[in-house]
């Protein structure tokens, strides 16, 4: 018997050590990348966040060894007798890292102090280059993305190659400005020396899928739902009302799993926080875990530990009414809010259009249980997490609009004082506090006219687009809408340049090539189409896509002249007038600014703070 293929070896890796010069094969049975927006952001923001917690701008770059380390898990491997090392367990994570670290590689481009990282993502052999994760059906995107940052998705029918493109540019909105240019190397140092995963090798296939159902058998340990449950039973004195909640928590938990894997232990850190926690971990070294990180970690120990102070719960009979009662009505709200996030639903429009374009699903899902309280009815329900939905996404469009970021790390503790501002208030007081603080951001829609397209950031102009196009029919009466123009399934719209990609069609008003390519890219030159029809006559002159325009959605017709003849609708809709609309016969620089400048009174009226004072 060969005693090679027997040994199983466990050693702890840094991504460095770990990747460094390194062929990994992708079994033939994980070759589909499946993660979600929610597992990047959520990687990043964890990451961003533990470098953090240690880094101080005075600190030497060599104290970074002394780093806090983070461990992000076992992956396991098989090599077989040629020594060709095939990824068992682990490939979610190791593309996602790669991802990341293409990412920080372009990051890292034009300044002076550049980490070595490039031999992580490729090796070089012979003058040919070719990357660590080996397969043929990604070896397009990654190329791409390595070498341009950007991936035409339109070009690829493959759902993995696409999904990594858009992963890709997850990782851009979850990145915080925090780290600037002087903690750029710093951080880069520590991703690659201090985050830790231990590689586990097995020198058969038998072994290494042995090791992989041990690990993936979820029946072993009690998870942090489990655990809470299990105290909060214990302190319930009667045991018809023990056996009456172990029922009732069962069957809510059994319908949260229907959802996701781990909706019960987001839940629980949503309502805790919405709800009870009062304090936050400063932004220093070394500082201690307060309330909000605590309910992250643990969230069994904290409510163990706090229950009595922070919930008011002291005897058995007020911990079985507030578990038969409070638990219930939040679990099932929390659940209806997750479908409306899905499934649009026009009493609370916007919690769906944050689920395309919002803040942190940690942030998110606090703020937007925070005002909730046990004896609203339905409708106060509908309006109040519509009224917070709204802020969201008024925040962030004027943050990408002003090419700010909203990381989780850089806006949490705006976000977490607010979640306790709004906490338990009437929907009154809620619409007065939320209008406030709108009415206090530094980013207005001013900037409009300078807002341009660019590889990071398509996902929010596709957002843009689809809200000004869907509002426009709407004020038209068409039943089209926001979500006939972000919907994955049936006809899909993309994103039209109204210019050509011909630089010599446009020279009469442009010295410089990338002067040109600026333009073409500027908010006020691009409309939504089909996709079919948008690839179709992309490249052709102005001129002759102006009648085909208007045959499409309302933004697009709004180009035409024939649409302020034969729309009656238009000139009955008091919101439309008041924009500066007007037929464009041409379309040269000061077409795209007028354009611009349309879009720019869009937002003002979509995004207008006259919501908070009808909605009472």
């Amino acid at each position: 018997m060969n005693n090679l293929k027997n040994k199983i070896d466990a050693k702890d890796k840094n991504i460095n050590d770990l990747l460094k010069d390194q062929k990994f094969f992708i079994d033939y049975f994980q070759r589909e990348y499946r993660w979600e927006e929610k597992h990047m952001r959520a990687l990043v923001e964890d990451l961003t966040s533990a470098f953090l917690d240690s880094y101080q701008p005075h600190h030497k770059r060599s104290e970074v060894a002394n780093y806090n380390s983070y461990y992000l898990g076992p992956v396991v491997f098989s090599v077989s007798d040629d020594g060709k090392n095939s990824i068992i367990d682990g490939q979610q994570r190791i593309t996602s890292i790669t991802l990341f670290l293409i990412y920080l590689n372009h990051l890292q481009k034009d300044h002076e102090s550049q980490v070595q990282i490039s031999n992580l993502i490729f090796s070089e052999k012979y003058g040919e280059k070719s990357f660590n994760m080996t397969d043929d059906d990604r070896r397009e995107v990654l190329k791409a993305l390595f070498e341009e940052g950007h991936f035409d998705i339109l070009s690829s029918e493959d759902d993995t190659a696409i999904n990594i493109a858009e992963r890709y540019e997850d990782i851009h909105e979850a990145f915080p400005e925090t780290i600037d240019d002087q903690a750029l190397p710093y951080f880069i140092d520590w991703f690659i020396g201090n985050v830790i995963i231990v590689k586990i090798t097995a020198y058969s296939d038998k072994n290494a899928y042995t090791i992989f159902e041990t690990m993936n058998d979820r029946g072993l340990s009690l998870t942090q739902t489990e655990m809470l449950k299990g105290y909060v039973l214990s302190r319930i004195q009667e045991k018809k009302y023990r056996s009456e909640i172990n029922e009732l928590w069962k069957g809510k938990i059994h319908e949260l799993h229907d959802y996701d894997s781990v909706a019960d232990l987001s839940f629980f850190r949503a309502w805790f926080r919405a709800k009870f926690a009062e304090s936050m971990r400063p932004t220093k070294a070394d500082a201690e875990n307060q309330d909000y990180e605590q309910i992250a970690i643990k969230f069994h120990n904290w409510f163990k530990d706090n229950h009595v102070e922070l919930f008011g719960l002291t005897t058995s009979d007020e911990i079985y009414s507030f578990f038969k009662e409070e638990f219930i009505t939040m679990v099932n709200r929390y659940m209806r809010i997750w479908d409306y996030m899905v499934d649009f639903n026009e009493k609370c429009p916007h919690v769906y259009y944050i689920n395309h374009w919002g803040i942190a699903p940690s942030l998110q899902e606090a703020l937007l249980m925070a005002p909730l309280m046990y004896e609203d009815d339905d409708e106060t329900f509908y309006k109040k997490i519509d009224s917070v939905a709204r802020f969201i996404e008024t925040y962030t469009v004027r943050r990408a609009i002003n090419y700010r970021k909203f990381s989780s790390s850089s806006i949490r503790y705006t976000f977490f004082n607010i979640t306790k501002a709004i906490r338990n208030k009437n929907l009154l007081e809620l619409n007065e506090i939320l209008k406030e603080e709108i009415e206090g951001l530094p980013e207005s829609f001013e900037k409009t006219n300078e807002f341009s397209m660019h590889m990071q950031n398509r996902k929010f102009v596709k957002h843009l687009l689809s809200r000004i196009t869907g509002f426009m029919d709407g004020e038209m009466g068409k039943p089209t809408n926001y979500v006939s123009y972000t919907q994955t399934k049936g006809k899909r719209y993309e994103i039209e340049h109204i210019w050509g990609n011909k630089y010599s069609e446009h020279k009469d008003e442009f010295d410089q090539e990338n002067e040109f390519w600026h333009w073409r890219n500027s908010i006020g030159a691009l409309i939504l189409l089909p996709n079919g029809t948008n690839q179709s006559f992309s490249s052709d002159r102005y001129e002759h896509k102006l009648p085909h325009y208007l045959k499409e959605n309302s933004y697009a017709q709004s180009l035409h002249s024939d649409f302020y003849q034969k729309n009656p609708n238009f000139h009955n809709s008091n919101k439309l007038t008041n924009i500066p609309f007007k037929s464009h016969d041409e379309f040269k620089k000061t077409d795209i600014a007028e354009r611009a400048e349309v879009v720019q009174r869009l937002c003002e009226t979509i995004w207008s703070t006259d919501y908070y004072d009808t909605v009472n």
